[in-house]
């Protein structure tokens, strides 16, 4: 197994693969000092104030002198940026080459969309009705049979108590995660007095199927868990007429997210997703990127793939949007990465970006679009969200996404309500996890897999989640949702 990497020929600093001791070498220079896994080692001599360079691309300066064989982290090296930035568009568009579309055994809608599960969802329009949905997928387990893969709900503390934006944010993720494809059928929760009324559910969902989607507004009825058995009764029976056929890939939606980053996220799990999401688009499939606080301070990797200028300046809008937000609320723009990252190896905001935005790949950025909105071109798109896990997982959900690919290098066991496969960026947390795990990106770092290779297999097991084999979460029922919120509660 080799001791550590040189991303870029321009790099001055090298990743440990694993924890190194003193006295290692690598191409002619020798460790200083103990170096941790994913940690920095500087390959040259970098003065005070000068750049550390790592994936060739600047992620902060030295705040101390340090020599070759020095670890380099947040003791003598910190960011190089600050407020929002002006940008100019240089297009570097390249269009993968076209690839047969594999194939997954997915369902066929009605509207003709494609999905991966057939599930039965509960969605309370307020938080206080809860524990009622909580009650009636315990009660309604039963249902489940045939080709229903199962009955959730997704319990969140909002739809009352909210103004302006917050307010209009909710309604448009709920309204979103009713649409979604991998549900067959869908029962919309409400009390009956809170100030996300039924009329601006109906009006935010648009033209729905009555089939498919059934209301119950818990004031209204004697019982409502009763009522509510009747309605899931009719939901099971127009779900149970769709069954798994065969879809080409080029119908996927697919999210990527990474949460609980190391020093290995940019060299091992990242770069194989970006790698397939290359492959997925090749196919005629669609990836979403999010996660904007952590484009910071790597635009340069993605701004010039933009299709055109006006992705590029919708792009813009939202990297700069996201900033002002951050300056609205007094918050520093750049105050990331987090403890964990930070014991994981990753130093600035810079240096975890980078390492971010390799799930990207290389492909044309197609679109951006805003929170709630569905992805309507194919190919790769960036999403407007936040870097919390659970707050963009349930966006890359509302977009769309039928599964999401989420790398994480300390592990986490969250689910989203779609299908989420956590991919771990080294051996040791795939082997001490494997309860949370369900794909070992660390081969590339071990030597046994190349990036491409890994790729592929990443893609045969995502063809194989979309045919049905439950994700890690999924089996064990963990599946939620966090709503992006910005203002005052009443």
């Amino acid at each position: 197994m080799p001791d550590f990497i040189r991303i870029h020929p321009n790099d001055n600093v090298a990743v440990a693969l694993h924890a190194v001791s003193k006295g290692t070498s690598f191409e002619g220079v020798t460790a200083a000092e103990d170096i941790p896994q994913g940690h920095k080692m500087a390959l040259a001599a970098v003065k005070e104030g000068e750049n550390v360079v790592k994936y060739g691309f600047a992620i902060g300066h030295a705040t101390a002198p340090i020599t070759p064989g020095m670890w380099v982290h947040t003791h003598n090296m910190s960011t190089n940026l600050s407020g929002e930035m002006e940008y100019s568009y240089d297009p570097k568009v390249v269009f993968p080459a076209p690839l047969p579309a594999g194939t997954f055994q997915g369902y066929r809608r009605k509207d003709g969309r494609a999905a991966i599960r057939n599930e039965i969802w509960i969605i309370p329009t307020v938080g206080c009705v809860n524990d009622v949905a909580k009650a009636m997928v315990r009660e309604n387990q039963d249902l489940v049979s045939g080709s229903i893969d199962g009955l959730y709900t997704f319990t969140h503390p909002f739809g009352c108590s909210q103004t302006g934006e917050d307010h209009a944010q909710t309604r448009k993720l709920l309204a979103a995660l009713t649409r979604h494809p991998n549900a067959g059928a869908v029962l919309v929760l409400s009390l009956g007095c809170e100030n996300l009324t039924h009329e601006q559910f109906l009006a935010e969902l648009g033209d729905f199927d009555p089939d498919r989607v059934k209301f119950l507004t818990c004031q209204k009825v004697p019982d409502e868990l009763a009522a509510g058995r009747e309605l899931l009764k009719e939901c099971a029976k127009y779900a149970s007429q769709f069954h798994r056929e065969t879809i080409p890939a080029s119908e996927l939606v697919v999210g990527m997210k990474c949460g609980g980053s190391d020093g290995l996220s940019g060299i091992t799990a990242n770069p194989t997703v970006g790698r397939f999401s290359d492959l997925l688009v090749a196919q005629g499939g669609s990836t979403v990127l999010t996660e904007v606080p952590e484009m910071f301070g790597a635009e340069g990797f993605l701004m010039d793939r933009c299709q055109n200028e006006a992705v590029f300046q919708k792009a813009v809008s939202m990297i700069n949007g996201f900033k002002a937000y951050f300056i609205r609320h007094n918050e520093v723009v750049y105050d990331n990465p987090s403890p964990g990252n930070k014991q994981g190896g990753i130093t600035t905001l810079e240096d975890k970006s980078c390492g971010c935005v390799q799930k990207g790949g290389s492909a044309p950025i197609m679109d951006v679009i805003g929170y709630g909105e569905p992805v309507i071109t194919k190919g790769l798109n960036m999403l407007y969200g936040p870097g919390n896990d659970l707050v963009s997982a349930t966006a890359l959900t509302a977009a769309g996404a039928h599964l999401i690919l989420f790398t994480t290098g300390r592990g986490t066991p969250f689910g989203a309500p779609a299908p989420t496969m956590k991919l771990a960026t080294n051996t040791p947390l795939a082997t001490n996890k494997s309860g949370w795990i369900d794909f070992n990106a660390g081969v590339v770092a071990d030597g046994v897999k190349t990036l491409d290779e890994a790729a592929q297999d990443l893609m045969a097991l995502v063809l194989e989640v979309a045919s049905g084999k439950k994700t890690k979460a999924e089996e064990k029922g963990f599946r939620e949702i966090s709503i992006f919120k910005d203002g005052v509660v009443l």
